[in-house]
C-alpha cells in the first residue's frame, strides 16, 4: 500500500537498493533533480524504472522546472526558460502580453516534461516579492504586486494543466518576506496576521482551487512562535486550510533542509502531526529515505482522497498543439535567448 511521502534518488539510474526500497515502501511519488538528469532517454528509463518498482503506472514524478536559476532540465537537450520575474515585468507594461507569455512558457515546459513521463511541476511560485527578500527567492518571484502574482500564477497553472502536468502552488503561506535561506537556517517572519492576509495570502487564496501545494519552512510568530509552517498545526489549520482556504493535497517542502531541527524521523513525525498530507524528502540519501519511510503512514483518509483528486486533474494533451509555432511565438513575446 502506498505510503504518504515523495522521495528522491541518488543518480541517473536506480540502484538495486533503491529499487528494493521503492518496492517495499511504495512512496506516492519520485522527485528529480539535476543529479538525476542527463539525457531524454536516460530520464525516460529512470521514470519507468521507478513506476515499475512501485507497480503503479500513474505514480507521480515531480521536478522543479521553473526557468531561470531553478531549471533541472537544461540545454542542449531542453530549452532555456526565463525566470518568472520576466513575466511579471512584461505584465507591468502590457498585461495581455504577460498573461500570454506566462501561459505559453508553462505549456512548453509541460511539453518537455510529458515527453519524459514527468507529470508534476513544482510551479507556480506564488511568493510575493518584498524588498530585502532572500536571494533564494529573488527573481523566482513573479512580482511585488499580489494581484499580478495571482493573475500570472493562474496562467502558469493553466499552461501546465493543458500540457498534461500538475502544478504545485508554493510556498504556503508565503516565503517572500523571508530574509534568510531556509535551505540553511530557519527564516522568521514577524509580520502580523493582518499584514500577511493583506498581501502574502492573496495569490494563494485566489488559486486555492488547484489540487497540490507545498509548505514553507518559515516561522510566523504571530500565529505559532514555536514551530515553522511545515510543522505547525496552527499555521496549517488556521492559515492554510482556514484563511487561505486551500483544501487540496498539501506536501511539505524538502524536510532535509537545514531550517528544520531534529533527526529525520522527528522531522517527519512533526510534519505529519501538523497536518501535511505528504512529506517531501529530496537528497537521495538512502539511510534518510529509510527513516522517512519508517515514519510515513500508509496513504489513507483525507490525504488519500486529496491525492486521488489531484491525479484526476491530469487530462489528455491536445494532439493538435504545435510546439514549433508555440516556441516561435514565445520568442516574439519575451525576446531571443529563450525557448
Amino acid at each position: 500500500m502506498t505510503k504518504a511521502f515523495i522521495s528522491g534518488c541518488a543518480g541517473t539510474a536506480l540502484t538495486a537498493s533503491e529499487i528494493a526500497f521503492f518496492r517495499e515502501h511504495d512512496p506516492w511519488g519520485l522527485i528529480l533533480f539535476r543529479r538525476n538528469c542527463e539525457t531524454p532517454d536516460q530520464i525516460t528509463k529512470l521514470v519507468s524504472s521507478f513506476r515499475d518498482s512501485v507497480s503503479r503506472a500513474d505514480a507521480p514524478v515531480l521536478i522543479d522546472q521553473e526557468g531561470g536559476r531553478v531549471q533541472r532540465l537544461r540545454p542542449p537537450y531542453w530549452s532555456k526558460y526565463p525566470p518568472q520575474k520576466l513575466f511579471g515585468d512584461l505584465y507591468q507594461a502590457d498585461p495581455e502580453r504577460g498573461r500570454e507569455a506566462a501561459a505559453l512558457g508553462a505549456r512548453l515546459i509541460a511539453c518537455d516534461l510529458r515527453k519524459l513521463g514527468i507529470t508534476v511541476d513544482c510551479l507556480p511560485l506564488l511568493d510575493v516579492a518584498f524588498e530585502g527578500m532572500v536571494d533564494a527567492i529573488g527573481d523566482r518571484s513573479i512580482s511585488s504586486d499580489p494581484k499580478v502574482v495571482a493573475d500570472l500564477g493562474e496562467q502558469v497553472c493553466a499552461g501546465l494543466l493543458s500540457g498534461g502536468v500538475l502544478p504545485v502552488l508554493k510556498h504556503l503561506p508565503g516565503h517572500g518576506r523571508a530574509v534568510v535561506d531556509s535551505h540553511l537556517e530557519m527564516p522568521r517572519v514577524d509580520a502580523t496576521l493582518e499584514e500577511l492576509q493583506a498581501v502574502d495570502f492573496v495569490p494563494f487564496k485566489a488559486l486555492n482551487r488547484f489540487p497540490l501545494a507545498m509548505t514553507a519552512h518559515i516561522l510566523f510568530p504571530d500565529v505559532d512562535p514555536q514551530a515553522p509552517a511545515t510543522q505547525s498545526a496552527a499555521v496549517i489549520e488556521t492559515l492554510i486550510r482556514g484563511k487561505i482556504g486551500f483544501s487540496g493535497c498539501l506536501m511539505s517542502d524538502d524536510i532535509s533542509m537545514k531550517a528544520l531541527g531534529g533527526d529525520m524521523r522527528e522531522r517527519c513525525a512533526a510534519t505529519f502531526g501538523a497536518g501535511c498530507d505528504l512529506v517531501l524528502h529530496c537528497n537521495g540519501e538512502l539511510a534518510e529515505m529509510e527513516a522517512v519511510a519508517d515514519v510515513a503512514p500508509k496513504l489513507s483518509g483525507l490525504a488519500e482522497v486529496r491525492c486521488a483528486k489531484a491525479l484526476a486533474e491530469l487530462k489528455p494533451v491536445d494532439p493538435e498543439f504545435d510546439e514549433t509555432a508555440a516556441r516561435a511565438r514565445l520568442q516574439v513575446l519575451i525576446g531571443e535567448g529563450y525557448a
